[in-house]
């Protein structure tokens, strides 16, 4: 069955299409009843079904015969270490473990809290909780303390799991202080904290409390799968919240499974056996669904990988990763390729390497700028396919089906809806827009499984957050068009859209615009206010490595760009050249930060900054180019 077949079918038979793919998973007790309507206007696929998510991953892959296939290739150039774990080896891990927190009275329902850095143990941790349909919150390694007390608040875990230190790059970062405190704010309080020492810094332990990695496992017994419902939740998930507190995304067990073995085989492309590797970090959603879940489920060998693009030790740390475990396809976010390209202009490094495992690079998260695109497809010369989800789905939205009939991509687009997402344009009265006409990115209810279909302890806000601005869809709070095709055009979020003198622009067009000179590493435009204007665009740009190059010049030759190919009315008159962007741990650039910085706004420092020191630094950067006088 082709694209357009699947597509049909998944809209017009919903229940059908995917009652079959949920035949594709191993349950304890299959489901009858596929889809049903729950409250708050949200739905549940499978509800009367039983299974196991750490029996998929693992246990029924040893069953299958590939016990002594490799599960996670571990590789730290943080720490020189590198691992290659069996599913034998993982499942043995994972028993023991879980045997361990059933010891200390973890059971189906608890929650725990995994608050760790990019280590095997973090996925044993998560895994063995799914063994005993505890529910597992991971928590980014490094959140400042006050960011994870609001989640222990939040989820009342009977646990927190961590460990010594963390690496970045070669700054050892210690955790345990920062638990201890996160201990200390929260009203809540966990029985227990179970620490991993690593080599690098040794914890400080309390007695009563903390348990160490090791001794807590000692004299144990391995524990069994515990069946549990299709809606049982699998894991909490927190995302930002406009309101300051962050929003716990709940995932079940049953739907999630599905989704993701689809997307493993359909979209990703990916068998049995195949080596995939997911560029990212377990406290995000591509680390749940994309390094540890889908592609053991999949029985696919995954690089769980503790290092950075550039630095690890040099700008060829990911070519040196594919070429050694023959990775078949990849997963990364755009920034990461900004970063090796500012480095490695011209792709010198690559050329060291043996690349000719890699089937398709696969990139979300951000914008896919059409510079970072023509560089990678020149480099690589595989498939370079930009494509979109969210936290909230857990799997893409759109992209192109790799494992059934590759579609063509068109550059700008982050392809064709994924078969069960409904996707539509709507203006802002709900109305729907036609081709290239610009708007809300909505998807038509209900939503296909694995998609988030609550809010930890309040499926209110939930409703309010996605379902009632478009009553009918779920507001993804992108905006976009679709060309007449059907292909999908995500130019940013929707307040990432800005008014000049009446006209609605787009942030992400223009950013499009800049990253095209060859001196551009990469860019953000922010709106920054006007008495005249209400807003004018400012752009804050990054030169590549070793580029020398007049800054009045190459500012005229900026705004020249953008006048031509996004038009006068746009007023770009303003680019500074900068150090570096703010980010996120995960590689997005902190957009509203800049904007509050470039406006003389008080703002909140971002638990998910990557680097601190660097809003000073671009604040008196901005203060000298007259940016926000």
């Amino acid at each position: 069955m082709g694209y357009q077949d699947q597509y049909q079918q998944s809209l017009q038979n919903k229940e059908q299409f995917w009652a079959t793919q949920a035949d594709a998973i191993a349950w304890y007790k299959q489901p009858r009843q596929i889809l049903t309507e729950a409250d708050y206007g949200t739905h549940r696929w499978f509800a009367d079904g039983e299974l196991n998510s750490c029996y998929l991953a693992l246990d029924y892959n040893v069953e299958q015969g590939r016990g002594e296939q490799v599960a996670l290739y571990y590789d730290s150039p943080a720490t020189g270490s590198k691992r290659a774990i069996s599913y034998n080896q993982l499942l043995a891990d994972v028993k023991r473990y879980a045997g361990a927190l059933k010891a200390q009275g973890i059971e189906k329902g608890d929650r725990v809290v995994i608050y760790m850095p990019m280590v095997p143990e973090a996925a044993v941790a998560m895994l063995a909780c799914a063994r005993l349909g505890a529910i597992h919150s991971v928590v980014f390694g490094g959140f400042a303390p006050n960011e994870l007390a609001i989640r222990i608040d939040d989820a009342e875990p009977k646990m927190v799991i961590t460990a010594s230190c963390g690496i970045e790059f070669d700054k050892v970062i210690e955790y345990k202080p920062l638990v201890d405190q996160a201990f200390e704010l929260a009203t809540h309080k966990p029985d227990h904290c179970v620490v991993l020492q690593r080599p690098m810094a040794k914890a400080a332990m309390q007695p009563g409390r903390d348990l160490d990695w090791q001794q807590f496992q000692e004299g144990g017994r391995y524990a069994d799968c515990v069946a549990v419902e299709s809606t049982h939740p699998l894991y909490i998930l927190y995302t930002s919240g406009t309101t300051g507190k962050p929003k716990g995304i709940v995932r079940d067990n049953g739907s999630h499974a599905v989704a993701l073995m689809y997307a493993l085989r359909n979209v990703y492309g990916m068998n049995a056996g195949d080596v995939w590797w997911g560029a990212s970090d377990i406290g995000w959603v591509v680390g749940h669904s994309f390094i540890v879940y889908g592609p053991l489920m999949g029985g696919c060998s995954a690089i769980f990988y503790e290092g950075k693009p550039i630095r690890s030790p040099d700008a060829g740390a990911f070519w040196r990763v594919i070429d050694e475990y023959k990775v078949n396809s990849m997963f990364a976010a755009p920034t990461a390729f900004r970063a090796i390209r500012k480095e490695d202009p011209e792709g010198a490094l690559a050329k060291k390497y043996d690349l000719s495992s890699l089937r398709w690079l696969f990139v979300a998260g951000e914008k896919l700028d059409s510079s970072t695109y023509s560089w990678l497809d020149e480099l690589l010369g595989v498939p370079v396919i930009d494509h979109w989800w969210q936290t909230e789905t857990g799997w893409p939205m759109t992209a192109p089906l790799m494992g059934v009939e590759p579609v063509a991509t068109r550059m700008g687009s982050t392809c064709v809806p994924v078969p069960g997402f409904d996707i539509q344009v709507l203006d802002p009265a709900g109305n729907a827009l036609g081709a290239d006409q610009h708007g809300n990115i909505v998807a038509r209810l209900p939503m296909p499984p694995g998609v988030a279909q609550t809010i930890w302890n309040n499926p209110q806000r939930f409703q309010e957050s996605y379902l009632s601005a478009f009553p009918g869809y779920y507001h993804t709070g992108d905006g976009g068009f679709k060309d007449k095709d059907g292909y999908v055009y995500i130019t940013g979020r929707t307040d990432d859209v800005i008014n000049v003198s009446g006209h609605r622009l787009s942030t992400g067009e223009m950013e499009e615009v800049i990253a095209k000179n060859p001196a551009v590493a990469e860019c953000a435009v922010i709106a920054v206010a006007d008495e005249m204007k209400g807003h004018v665009p400012v752009g804050l740009v990054v030169l590549k490595q070793g580029v020398e190059i007049d800054e009045g010049e190459l500012e005229q030759e900026l705004v020249a760009l953008v006048r031509a190919e996004v038009g006068p009315l746009a007023c770009f008159r303003k680019a500074v050249v900068v150090q570096r962007l703010p980010k996120t741990r995960s590689g997005k650039i902190l957009r509203a930060i800049l904007r509050k910085i470039a406006d003389q706004e008080e703002y909140a420092m971002p638990s998910t900054i990557d680097d601190e020191s660097i809003l000073p630094e671009i604040t008196e950067t901005m203060k000298g180019a007259g940016v926000g006088r």
